[in-house]
């Protein structure tokens, strides 16, 4: 079972590894189950490539959310 506090310092060490990585939209935690994920948020399918599958026991999940955008002001 993964607590936040491990997950959040998982985390840390995933968006230190992921920056600047073209593709990578975000990297967040999530709840999966009783267990907190990591959740990495990627603009195409093909940059999960770079994402490994655990980050220090912290399993990795990836979800395809295409470009982000600011929208317009109103």
């Amino acid at each position: 079972m993964t607590d936040r506090p491990t997950a959040r310092a998982a985390k840390a060490v995933l968006t230190a590894r992921l920056a600047g990585a073209p593709g990578i939209a975000g990297v967040g935690l999530a709840r999966q189950d009783a267990d907190y994920v990591l959740r990495v948020d990627l603009a195409e399918a093909a940059a999960g490539a770079r994402v490994p599958g655990t980050v220090d026991g912290v399993a990795v999940v990836t979800r395809v959310i295409g470009t982000v955008r600011a929208l317009p002001a109103t």
